[in-house]
């Protein structure tokens, strides 16, 4: 039958087999050699697709919210912890080794800036005539 049955089927095959199915309903003189193939047993499974296409809808939708409420509690967590962090350096200073435990760098740790020259740049020389 089908090269590779783990991928999805293209909206557009599916419609077209759909279009055929519905037409094959409507001829009176089919009759299949396999009973697999009979307008019964297609319906079952034209049925069985609808029930699981369902149920993947559904399960999307519950995928979407359980995605939505761990973002939500990431940011909850991530929020607390800079709280947190504020919270230690107001009660222990910004140069304190609580500050550095949680991960910062103690604020005698930066270097100072260096007090920029004031030398200007040379004059680009005179492009030649």
């Amino acid at each position: 039958m089908a090269k590779n049955e783990t991928v999805r089927i293209r909206p557009s095959l599916l419609q077209t087999d759909r279009d055929a199915f519905a037409a094959l309903k409507i001829i009176p003189a089919y009759k299949a050699a396999r009973t697999e193939f009979e307008v019964a047993a297609i319906k079952a499974l034209a049925d069985t697709m609808v029930e699981k296409r369902d149920i993947e809808a559904q399960k999307q939708v519950e995928l979407d919210a359980a995605r939505d409420d761990a973002t939500a509690a990431e940011w909850d967590f991530h929020n607390g912890i800079l709280g947190a962090k504020d919270q230690v350096i107001a009660q222990f200073g910004d140069d304190s080794n609580e500050l550095q435990s949680l991960g910062l760098k103690k604020k005698s740790e930066y270097k100072s800036p260096k007090a920029k020259s004031s030398a200007s740049p040379a004059p680009s020389p005179a492009p030649p005539k």
